[in-house]
């Protein structure tokens, strides 16, 4: 039995549930992806390790800021999320390279899109600001 949620509005207590459901099932992944993909040290690593092969040492020096700690489980959650190949050389010390998946490459490209989309309207974004906080 459905419910009505409002009035002439058609939509029911079912309605509702399917909306949420949808949200549920397509929003949350899709934050959770973002999240990870989008986050200040992802996108460092991933912009270091477009360019070839990168080792722990030089992400440390390139991705400004981040922690030994934080690097380590960025790095750990882009390769569990299929961005990043971590591949072990058997030397002493042994070495370890990380390089971008094809699919981190295809990403790395939409990063690059929005990074100039950035630059593009850094100063129309500035403004607006400016007009928002003037008009409080």
């Amino acid at each position: 039995m459905s419910v009505e949620v409002g009035v002439g509005a058609g939509r029911t207590a079912d309605t509702s549930d399917t909306a949420a459901e949808a949200f549920e099932k397509e929003a949350c992944p899709l934050a959770e992806v973002l999240d990870h993909v989008a986050g200040k040290w992802s996108i460092g690593v991933l912009v270091a390790a477009a360019h070839g092969p990168v080792r722990f040492t030089e992400l440390e020096r390139i991705v400004e800021g981040i922690s030994r700690r934080m690097l380590t489980l960025t790095l750990r959650r882009l390769e569990r999320d299929g961005l990043l190949i971590r591949t072990v050389y058997p030397t002493v010390p042994p070495k370890v390279e990380y390089s971008l998946t094809d699919m981190a490459r295809e990403l790395h490209g939409t990063l690059r899109a929005l990074t100039e989309w950035a630059e593009r309207h850094r100063g129309e974004i500035a403004a607006a600001r400016v007009r928002y906080d003037a008009a409080r």
